[in-house]
């Protein structure tokens, strides 16, 4: 009588480890596949780049370390394209692009490609509040609505100052934000309609959370101020001050080809895990925008690890799926190139743009909740840009030595904020 339950549980117990040991190949396969793919770059040494210049005797030396860094750097994480700048004391010592701006077509990065910010866009719309700070246009303890009266009120005021430290309670319980990019917004204030009306997650003052929609405000606020498009004043406020020419927003006006792929290129299950889980918010190729210079340009082709049967799969690698970003206006619509980043940095914390109480008042929100990361390290300060949950660029600042490096890339996986440091090690010997 015993035997029947027993073949039963038997026969349970083989099924339930089939299903787990599926489960294990299934979890497993991305990371065999990721190793076992074609190398873009199998030879460190080998990996192609472009200056514009070669680096004075004074930083060979360094420059030849940081070379050495990026190259296996590239090799080790399989990624595409890679960019790097390093400023001392004012002047930027070196800028070089390494790899590809796009695997297909092997076009280089160089030092004047562009990258996508992601949430360190943040940082230049605080430089545009602290502008508007010194002209007594913005106050920061105003409730918002002083500036932007289309977004109603909510049952505890709003502030910018709370909105720029990421607790306001303005934004969203989802990781993303899909209604927004699914947009096009010519100035901040156009993407109001989409979450003016929507609650307040919490009481503000009470809780930290990251907030595009809440720099989206903060934008509009800007804007309102200045009385002016947004995107202008921070041309001829911020960029141009600064030497930022090539740095710019997302256009409303261009679609986001996808360069590779069709709606029925995987079959259905996987192309929804595609869809659905592999590529949510990321931002894609072929993107219009607007420089400091005035000119259109193309960003670098955005990758995300992938596998699949189209040839540039054969690197693990999948264009991103597009996504227009021109409604996040001042919270991750920015483009910009290390070499820009760098000028930034050097300008801010050398008072170009800002006087030092200024810089100071800004400082509580602008390097630990101002929209991106933000972490002390000894006199290293990093901040990453990110779209959400992926890192996209680093900016590394050794204050006692006056170094800024700023690394960007164009792969979902890159760990630029690593890159960052070691490179400021190697120039900080």
């Amino acid at each position: 009588m015993s035997t029947r339950p027993n073949r039963i549980l038997r026969r349970f117990v083989i099924v339930l480890g089939a299903i787990a040991a599926l489960i294990v190949t299934i979890g497993g396969l991305p990371s065999f596949l990721w190793a076992t793919a074609k190398r873009l770059h199998p030879e460190p040494q080998n990996v192609p780049s472009a200056v514009q210049s070669e680096p004075s005797p004074q930083w060979a030396a360094a420059v030849g370390r940081a070379r050495q860094i990026v190259r296996a750097v590239l090799s080790e994480q399989n990624l595409p394209g890679l960019s790097v700048a390093v400023g001392v004391g004012g002047d930027i010592v070196w800028a070089e692009g390494f790899g590809w701006a796009d695997v297909e077509t092997r076009a280089p990065v160089t030092p004047e490609t562009r990258f996508r910010m992601g949430t360190a866009s943040t940082v230049l719309t605080a430089a545009a509040v602290g502008v508007l700070l010194e002209k007594d246009r913005v106050k920061l303890d105003e409730e918002i609505q002083a500036y932007v009266p289309q977004f109603p009120k909510k049952p505890w005021p709003v502030t910018l100052r709370q909105l720029m430290g990421n607790v306001s309670g303005v934004g969203i319980a989802a990781t993303n934000d899909w209604r927004l990019s699914s947009e096009r917004c010519e100035r901040a204030a156009d993407a109001l309609p989409v979450f003016a009306d929507s609650p307040l997650l919490f009481q503000p003052g009470t809780q930290f959370r990251q907030s595009p929609r809440g720099w989206v405000l903060v934008s509009a606020a800007v804007e309102a101020a200045a009385e002016r498009p947004f995107l202008s004043f921070m041309r001829d406020q911020v960029f141009q001050p600064l030497g930022m020419a090539d740095t710019g927003a997302e256009s409303p006006k261009e679609e986001n080809p996808e360069h590779v792929g069709e709606d029925a290129e995987d079959p259905p299950p996987f192309r929804a895990i595609h869809e659905v889980i592999l590529e949510p918010w990321r931002v894609v190729t072929g993107t219009q925008g607007e420089s400091a210079a005035g000119g259109s340009t193309s960003p670098a082709t955005y990758y995300v690890p992938q596998f699949g049967p189209h040839p540039v799969y054969r690197y693990a690698l999948h264009v991103a799926s597009p996504r227009n970003l021109s409604c996040y206006a001042g919270s991750m619509a920015f483009f910009s190139t290390p070499s820009d980043l760098v000028r930034f940095e050097l300008g801010m914390n050398g008072g170009r743009l800002l006087r030092p109480a200024t810089m100071q008042s800004l400082e509580a929100f602008g390097r630990t909740a101002g929209g991106y990361d933000g972490e002390f390290l000894s006199v290293k300060i990093i901040f990453d840009g990110e779209l959400p949950g992926v890192k996209v660029m680093s900016v590394v600042t050794v204050r006692e030595r006056g170094i800024v490096v700023a690394a960007m890339s164009n792969i979902t996986s890159a760990d630029t904020s690593a890159v960052a440091r070691k490179v400021g090690d190697a120039f900080a010997k």
